[in-house]
C-alpha cells in the first residue's frame, strides 16, 4: 500500500488516493493497524480519498479506532492533499459524511467552510454543540497544566454521553482575541494535539458570547483561525483555517 503522511497543526493522518476503489474494503482491524503508533505508520486518524459526483472528491474519515466522524483538520489535510494528487487548484467543494464543503488552499494554508450551527446548549455552566462531530466545551484556567485526559475521559464516559461519545474541549481565554483549547478526542480516546471542529466549538460559543466574528485559536501543535457570523438561526459562514502540511509518504505491507 502506497501511503501518505500529514498533519494540521499536529492533528495527523495516514492518507490514501482511494479515487479507484482499490482500498474500499479495508477492515476495522486494517485502519487501526495502519494508525497504530508502535505497530503500524501512527496516525490520529485515516483517511481516503474518493472519487465523487458532482464534486471535487469524497473524504472519506476514519478515527484510529476506526469509527467514522467528520474532521476538521482532517478535511483540511485532504484537502491539501487532492492539491498535491493535481485533482484541485486552489478552490474546491468535496463531501464528507456531514455534507457539501468548500475550502481554499493558499501558500500551504488551508481555508475549510464548516457546516452551519443552529444550536448551543447548555450543561450546567458549559456547552454542548455539534460542527459536524458533537463536542462538549468547558471553560477552565491554566489549562497548561490541567489533566485533559482525565478530565476529559470522565466526561466522554459519563452516564450523559457514554453511549454514543463526545468530544470534550478545555478551553482558556488569552485575550479579546484568542483562545487556548485542548481537546480530548473520542475515536482517539486521548488528547490530540489539535481538534479542528473543537476549536471551531469553542470559537462559536466565545463569538456568541461576546459577539465577534473571528476568533484567533493556540493549540498544542500550533495556531488556528475561525470566522463565522451570527445568523437568526445560529451562525452561518463558518471557516477553519491553518496549516496542512504533507510529512512523508511511504510503502507499508498489511
Amino acid at each position: 500500500m502506497q501511503f501518505y503522511k500529514y498533519q494540521g497543526t499536529g492533528n495527523d493522518f495516514v492518507m490514501l488516493d482511494n479515487r479507484s476503489g482499490m482500498w474500499d474494503d479495508l477492515s476495522i482491524s486494517d485502519i487501526q493497524k495502519l494508525c497504530d503508533r508502535r505497530f503500524g505508520i501512527g496516525a490520529d486518524g485515516l483517511i481516503k480519498i474518493n472519487a465523487a459526483k458532482d464534486v471535487d472528491f469524497e473524504v472519506d474519515y476514519y478515527n484510529s479506532d476506526a469509527s467514522k466522524s467528520f474532521c476538521g483538520n482532517g478535511a483540511r489535510c485532504a484537502v491539501a492533499f487532492a492539491h498535491y494528487l493535481d485533482i484541485i487548484e486552489d478552490t474546491t467543494v468535496f463531501t464528507a459524511i456531514d455534507g457539501i464543503h468548500e475550502a481554499e488552499i493558499k501558500n500551504g494554508v488551508v481555508k475549510l467552510k464548516m457546516g452551519n450551527v443552529t444550536k448551543i446548549e447548555k450543561d450546567g455552566e458549559d456547552f454542548v454543540l455539534n460542527t459536524g462531530s458533537p463536542h462538549y466545551v468547558k471553560y477552565v484556567e491554566m489549562l497548561n497544566n490541567y489533566n485533559v485526559y482525565e478530565n476529559g475521559n470522565e466526561i466522554r464516559n459519563s452516564e450523559t454521553y457514554k453511549k454514543d461519545g463526545i468530544n470534550v474541549n478545555f478551553v482558556e481565554k488569552l485575550s479579546d482575541k484568542e483562545l487556548f483549547v485542548r481537546t480530548y478526542e473520542r475515536g482517539v480516546e486521548d488528547e490530540t494535539y489539535s481538534c479542528g471542529t473543537g476549536v471551531t466549538a469553542a470559537a462559536l460559543t466565545f463569538m456568541e458570547k461576546n459577539n465577534q466574528t473571528f476568533v484567533g485559536i493556540k493549540v498544542k501543535g500550533g495556531q488556528l483561525k475561525v470566522y463565522a457570523e451570527k445568523s437568526s438561526e445560529g451562525f452561518e459562514n463558518i471557516w477553519l483555517e491553518g496549516p496542512a502540511v504533507q510529512v512523508f509518504k511511504g510503502t507499508i505491507n498489511l
